[in-house]
């Protein structure tokens, strides 16, 4: 079952455009409803508890498929910055270049989401193959 959305795909697809636009650099509150949608996202096609990703101060998740943890911190986390984070789910920067220049923090086996990115976002993004705006 996936995951329930708290961001309105509308509302967090003009936060991302509006983010993008602002060079990843928009107000907190924009900021914030871009990062939120684009893990819900996230969420939505990688359903499972393995890897917990990390935006501070923006939002947290829990994805991918695999065991379980159940407390403390988990095996397999992702942190970064939101200007980092939205540039990875619309495929303004790859997973390969953002580990590389240390923009990315991961650990863990099944850490590497570079299967999951560029996330499909947008209204109409599943028929369309769009990204971002």
């Amino acid at each position: 079952m996936p995951p329930r959305r708290r961001t309105p795909v509308a509302e967090g697809h003009a936060a991302l455009v509006a983010c993008r636009e602002a060079g990843w650099e928009a107000d907190r509150r924009t900021t914030a409803t871009a990062v939120r949608y684009t893990l819900e996202e996230l969420a939505t096609i990688a359903p499972g508890r393995t890897v917990e990703v990390r935006v501070p101060p923006y939002a947290v998740v829990q994805c991918v498929e695999g065991p379980r943890h159940t407390r403390g911190t988990p095996p397999n986390v992702v942190e970064t910055d939101a200007a980092t984070w939205l540039a990875l789910a619309t495929g303004s920067l790859t997973w390969q270049a953002a580990e590389a220049t240390g923009r990315v923090r991961a650990s863990g086996q099944r850490a590497d989401l570079s299967a999951y990115l560029p996330l499909r976002l947008g209204p109409g993004a599943a028929a369309e193959g769009t990204v971002g705006g």
